[in-house]
């Protein structure tokens, strides 16, 4: 397979706060996609300057998720494997350290030429080398790249950089979903989108139009607050997406099916839906939540505290294991 020629990108980008699920939104795209017979693979970029997740504290950062092939990543890359049911590798992860290293390493081993090495375009140029790389070794044909971080962070503007550059040079191949969160003000008991409209307009002064938006929220967006996102983010109604808080994560795939956002990127990218279906996903999410009998299991972690707070993201993939033991145990 020619990725150059066949692979469409779907960035996924987050605005307002950190947390609000973009991985989970991620996984769930890849998962609606390949239930339209559709090859995905999905691309955890970090920004940090650690080549790996390795050497950071959980209780920092969240889960070390250890690939087959012995990399340490986000715990992103675990959900999207569990999301995909399929192992990934190395080419799924991308840090801020690994680019600039190789970059780096490029410059002294005199591979521009004795050019200015710039951030433009030696650094974008290996960010984009190692997503399309990603789509290549997957032998995928939509490649998901979450970028990690918020909107206007200084750490990751190199990334939405490139991000907008493949956008420029391949318009009918790259979309970009921006995740963001509309909070409820209990005071007043209203929905507020304000912030979601200017984390649009900061995803815009970087030369970035959204083509579709994923709205977080503890509850589901009116049909006030939709037109108020449409008219000012630029958008249409129809791409602007609900994702309100759910009893578990793994219905998050089939909330978003319901409002046919596989259709809806289908149609932008130019795909054809190939066949397929969600059942064997739903028979799933309705065994995790038939279950009739409980069963206390201790967990004993080093890394469940910091400070006042107390985490489960540290050992979320041992977690998560549980559920889905306990959505087989008959």
């Amino acid at each position: 397979m020619s990725v150059k020629k066949t692979a469409k990108f779907i960035f996924v980008s987050g605005g307002v706060i950190s947390g609000l699920g973009k991985g989970i939104t991620a996984a769930s795209l890849g998962l609606l996609l390949e239930s339209k017979g559709i090859r995905v693979t999905n691309v955890k970029i970090d920004m940090y300057l650690n080549v790996d997740a390795g050497t950071i504290r959980p209780a920092e950062h969240g889960e070390v998720f250890v690939t087959d092939d012995g990399i340490e990543t986000d715990q992103d890359i675990g959900h999207y494997e569990r999301f995909l049911n399929r192992s990934l590798v190395r080419e799924n992860y991308i840090t801020t350290g690994q680019v600039y290293k190789t970059v780096i390493d490029n410059e002294r081993a005199f591979a521009y030429n004795g050019e200015d090495v710039e951030a433009i375009p030696h650094v974008t140029d290996e960010i984009i080398s190692r997503i399309k790389k990603a789509g290549e070794v997957n032998e995928a044909e939509v490649v998901i790249v979450e970028l990690g971080g918020t909107v206007g962070e200084y750490q990751n503007a190199i990334f939405f950089e490139a991000s907008r550059i493949m956008k420029l040079k391949q318009p009918e191949n790259v979309l970009h979903v921006h995740v963001t969160y509309l909070p409820v003000i209990r005071s007043l008991g209203e929905l507020k989108s304000k912030p979601a409209q200017q984390s649009v307009q900061r995803l815009n002064s970087m030369a970035i139009q959204p083509d579709m938006l994923v709205a977080r929220s503890e509850q589901e967006i009116d049909q006030r607050r939709r037109e108020r996102l449409a008219l000012f983010c630029n958008m249409r109604d129809g791409d602007i997406i609900t994702n309100p808080d759910l009893s578990n994560i793994y219905e998050v795939p089939l909330y978003l099916d319901r409002q046919e956002l596989a259709e809806k990127l289908l149609k932008k990218l130019g795909l054809k839906n190939k066949g397929g279906d969600l059942a064997e996903w739903k028979s799933f999410v309705k065994a995790l939540e038939g279950g009739k009998r409980k069963v206390k299991i201790a967990l004993v972690g080093k890394y469940f505290t910091t400070g006042d707070y107390t985490l489960s993201d540290s050992y979320i993939c041992v977690i998560e294991a549980l559920k889905h033991a306990s959505a087989r145990w008959k």
